[in-house]
C-alpha cells in the first residue's frame, strides 16, 4: 500500500494506492456527514458497486447510487443534470459526499456536480480505469464536453481523497489499458527521461498487468502529477499546462471524430506523436528521439497517426477553441528533449501545417 499527498492550497488530500478492497478500509474518515451519493456507470456498477458499498459497513449512513450510461458521448449537460436531480430528490444537504466510482467520464461529471451542488460539497474519487487512476482522478479538473470543444465547461474541485485499487483493472479491456498507458508515457516525456527507459524495459509486463509493476507505474505517474498540481493548482503559471502534452491535437481529434469514437488515451497518443513531430521539425529533438517516442507509443498498442478524415482545416477549426489559447493564438506543449516539455506560441506555422497534414512515417 502506498500513500501520496497532494499539497494543493485549496485542499491537501491523500492518494491511496493498493491492490484489493483493503484500499478502501478508511474511506469513512474522508466522508462528510452521513449522506453519500455514489455516481457510477452501467459498466462499472454491476461489477463493483455492491462490493464498494459493503466496505462502508455502517448502517447509519444514507447511501444512494446514481448510474449513468457508459461512454464519452454521455459526458454532457443532460447527464450532469441527472446527478443534480438525484441529489435534489434525495434532499441531500450541503453536508453530504459525492463519490465517483468509475473512469474519467464519471469522475469529471461527479466532480462537477459536487463543485456546483449547493455551491460545493465533499467529493471522493474511486477511479476504476488506468487512465483515471494516473490522470483524471488527481488534480481537481472536472467538467463536461461541448459540441465545439472537449472539457470546455467545468470547475476546479479537489477531492478529499483518491482511492486507487489496482485489482479493479482485471476487468479492464485491453484497449482501455493501453489508453491509460498513454498518460503514463506522457509523464515520462514531459518530466522524466529515466522513467521512459523504465517503461521501455517493462512495457510488455505492464500490458500483461503485472501487479507490482503497474503499481509502480501508477505511483510514479501520480507523484509527477501531484508535484505539478501543487506547483500550479489552477494553471496560472504555465507549469500545469505541461500536463497537456498531446492534448491540443488529441482533443481536436475527439471533438471532430465524435466523442467516444476514439478513446481519450488513444487521441492523446496520436497528439503526443504530432507534438514530437513538430518538435523534431523545429529542431528540438533529433530523428532518433522522435522515432523512440513513436516506438514506445506503438509498443503500448496505441495509434500513432491522426485519422485520415482530418487535415489542417479540421484540426485548426477545433484547436481555435483550446483553453490554453491567448488572444486567439494557439499555444502548444512541445519538447526541448525527452523529459523536458515547454508551453509556447512561438513555432513555425509552416511546420505546424506539415504536422497537421500527416507527415508522419
Amino acid at each position: 500500500m502506498y500513500t501520496l499527498q497532494v499539497n494543493t492550497n485549496s485542499q491537501p488530500y491523500p492518494i491511496i494506492i493498493g491492490h484489493g478492497n483493503a484500499v478502501w478500509a478508511n474511506i469513512t474518515s474522508h466522508l462528510s456527514g452521513k449522506q453519500v451519493l455514489i455516481v457510477s456507470n452501467s459498466t462499472v456498477a454491476p461489477l463493483y458497486l455492491q462490493p464498494f458499498i459493503a466496505t462502508l459497513n455502517d448502517p447509519t449512513y444514507h447511501i444512494a447510487s446514481h448510474i449513468l450510461p457508459d461512454g464519452e458521448a454521455y459526458k454532457t449537460l443532460a447527464s450532469l443534470q441527472s446527478i443534480w436531480d438525484r441529489l435534489m430528490q434525495l434532499r441531500f444537504s450541503r453536508n453530504c459526499t459525492v463519490i465517483a466510482l468509475g473512469g474519467g467520464v464519471v469522475g469529471d461529471m461527479a466532480g462537477f456536480a459536487a463543485a456546483s451542488y449547493q455551491r460545493g460539497v465533499n467529493f471522493i474519487q474511486v477511479p476504476t480505469t488506468l487512465l483515471a487512476q494516473v490522470d483524471s482522478s488527481v488534480g481537481g479538473k472536472t467538467g463536461i464536453n461541448h459540441p465545439l470543444g472537449k472539457n470546455m465547461i467545468g470547475a476546479f474541485k479537489q477531492p478529499s481523497a483518491v482511492f486507487i485499487n489496482t485489482a479493479l483493472l482485471h476487468t479492464l479491456p485491453s484497449r482501455e489499458l493501453s489508453a491509460g498507458l498513454a498518460e503514463i508515457i506522457k509523464y515520462a516525456l514531459i518530466a522524466d527521461s529515466a522513467f521512459l527507459t523504465w517503461l521501455e524495459t517493462h512495457m510488455d509486463a505492464l500490458l500483461s498487468q503485472d501487479p507490482t509493476l503497474l503499481a509502480t507505474a501508477i505511483l510514479k505517474s501520480c507523484q509527477h502529477k501531484a508535484d505539478i498540481v501543487a506547483a500550479d493548482e489552477f494553471e496560472t503559471n504555465g507549469k500545469r499546462a505541461l500536463l497537456n502534452l498531446g492534448h491540443t491535437f488529441g482533443h481536436a481529434i475527439e471533438t471532430h471524430m465524435g466523442y467516444g469514437n476514439i478513446l481519450h488515451g488513444e487521441a492523446v497518443a496520436i497528439g503526443m506523436c504530432m507534438a514530437a513531430h513538430l518538435s523534431h521539425l523545429q529542431g528540438n529533438i533529433g530523428e532518433a528521439q522522435w522515432q523512440r517516442i513513436l516506438t514506445i507509443i506503438a509498443r503500448a498498442n496505441l495509434p500513432t497517426q491522426a485519422p485520415s478524415a482530418m487535415g489542417p482545416a479540421e484540426f485548426m477549426a477545433v484547436m481555435a477553441h483550446d483553453k490554453k489559447n491567448v488572444s486567439g493564438q494557439i499555444r502548444l506543449i512541445l519538447l526541448h528533449d525527452i523529459g523536458h516539455a515547454y508551453l509556447t506560441d512561438n513555432y513555425d506555422n509552416t511546420f505546424l501545417q506539415l504536422t497537421l497534414s500527416h507527415h508522419l512515417p
